[in-house]
């Protein structure tokens, strides 16, 4: 298993700052002759973690951007996708005191590749695309920064668009059958945290997401929590960890038969070790 991650981190004197990490984690197992048995396995996962931030006087903006992809490989089955996402949010605030700012947020949150969801028997149907599912929230709110490395949102004027640009998977996803967009008014929580450890050797990244729409299912909540773990063991040897925990009452599940089941917490999680180069 291979690790490759960059890691940059930068401010001008301008108050422009950017901070960022890449890698790519490679696996790869294989059996000749081996009586307890198992399967030959590939897999690869590349992804990208940035922020470019602007702090001067008043005015703060925060651009981050998250892009993660991988796929697996056995003897019994093709490449499959196991992880997809790619994710940007953009805050612009004002300063009201030290620690509060007025803030407009735009978020977005889709994929990039065709996803399937494979059933026992051999079949397999197409669950996703690109930008399909795709999700974007517009609102304004209030900041809290009591540090560098966090920052706490709400907005209680939050609109949200759940989009497709295939009808066939609108249902899928809570749109309307037939329909390309699903609008709802709600609010929105967010916690943004990015924090440094042991002389920059522990970097722990995490972004919490929660909406409640403003309509009859107010009071159920849409999660989408990220998380980020890297260590440098040594200077060559790093440790990742990195995960998605989701809910979404419009989201349904099914099981290896294609039985549909009610909305379920969604989580994944890929660990990497291997050599790395920061600076």
């Amino acid at each position: 298993m291979a690790l490759l991650p960059l890691g940059l981190t930068a401010q001008d004197e301008e108050g422009w700052s950017h901070k960022g990490l890449a890698g790519v984690n490679l696996s790869q197992t294989s059996f000749t002759n081996w009586s307890e048995g198992g399967e030959n396995t590939v897999a690869y996962n590349i992804y990208l973690n940035g922020s470019l931030n602007y702090q001067k006087d008043k005015l703060s903006w925060t651009n981050d951007l998250s892009a993660n992809y991988g796929q697996n490989y056995t003897d019994m089955t093709d490449w499959r996708k196991n992880i997809d996402n790619l994710n940007f949010a953009s805050k612009l605030g004002h300063q009201i005191n030290e620690k509060f700012y007025y803030a407009a947020l735009l978020d977005f949150k889709s994929q990039m590749f065709d996803g399937y969801k494979y059933y026992s028997n051999g079949e397999k149907d197409l669950t996703s695309k690109f930008l399909t599912p795709s999700y974007l929230n517009i609102s304004v709110g209030i900041d809290y920064k009591p540090n560098s490395s966090l920052a706490i949102y709400y907005s209680p004027v939050a609109g949200k668009l759940t989009m497709v640009t295939d009808t066939l998977l609108s249902e899928a996803y809570g749109v309307d059958a037939g329909k390309f967009v699903k609008p709802q008014l709600g609010s929105i929580f967010k916690v943004n945290a990015n924090y440094s450890f042991f002389e920059d050797r522990l970097t722990v990244k995490s972004v919490l997401d929660l909406f409640t729409a403003y309509d009859d299912s107010f009071g159920m909540i849409d999660v989408n929590w990220d998380v980020l773990i890297g260590y440098n063991l040594t200077k060559l040897l790093t440790l990742t960890f990195q995960s998605t925990l989701k809910y979404d009452d419009d989201i349904k599940t099914y099981d290896s038969e294609g039985n549909q089941h009610g909305a379920k917490v969604q989580f994944k999680e890929i660990v990497g070790l291997g050599l790395s180069y920061k600076f």
